[in-house]
């Protein structure tokens, strides 16, 4: 079956935004859904539809960080361009911890935006690519460690690293030590990643 093409998904309260956005993204080439709050955008989500998100981090009702984290919950892998206000920046950090791909100050220019967009987009290339190399997952599974496996498994499962220190009889450094190997061995470039690499592999049976 042919992939449905990359979309920008832009997700804004304010009306002025989201048009300016899908005529910005319109003359580039690229097809652009928009929203007008992060509900809306996550009842219709697709984690199998390729592209990339520009979200508000402000908005009314759920915020772009609280949808971030609805996604990561989900496990999602789609890369997050968020747009910030000048005082938004310690927000757009922990964004950025939480795995966005990037972030954009207010006012922006519209280069400085489509070069954000372009590489998020590669990024979901890249990223979908690797999911899609079953056994090479397989593979990389095969070769970590015992100990690497064990890290794998409870990490996939959401424990926190000083659960898997107190699981494992070890201590917190060594689990972060091991969980550093693990995403350097797997390939990943994210928690979300690692997860659906997991689950890409035991779908492959």
């Amino acid at each position: 079956m042919k992939d449905k093409p990359a979309a920008v998904f832009v997700v804004d309260d304010d009306e002025g935004v989201r048009t300016s956005l899908r005529l910005l993204i319109r003359s580039i080439g690229l097809p652009v859904e928009t929203f007008d709050s992060a509900q809306e955008f996550l009842a219709q989500f697709d984690p199998e539809r390729p592209g990339c998100l520009v979200l508000d981090i402000r908005m009314p009702g759920m915020s772009g960080l609280e949808l971030q984290q609805k996604l990561n919950e989900r496990h999602a892998i789609t890369p997050i361009v968020f747009i910030t206000g000048h005082g938004d920046v310690p927000m757009a950090v922990e964004a950025m911890q939480a795995g966005a791909i990037d972030f954009v100050q207010k006012p922006f220019r519209d280069q400085d935006l489509i070069d954000r967009i372009n590489r998020a987009l590669e990024k979901d290339r890249t990223n979908r690519a690797a999911l899609r190399e079953r056994d090479a997952i397989r593979q990389r599974i095969a070769e970590l460690t015992p100990r690497e496996r064990e890290v794998l498994e409870l990490v996939t499962k959401g424990r926190a690293n000083k659960v898997i220190a107190g699981d494992l009889s070890v201590s917190q450094r060594t689990v972060e030590i091991h969980r550093a190997r693990v995403m350097e061995k797997m390939g990943a470039s994210s928690l979300a990643h690692l997860v659906r690499m997991v689950i890409e592999a035991d779908r492959a049976g």
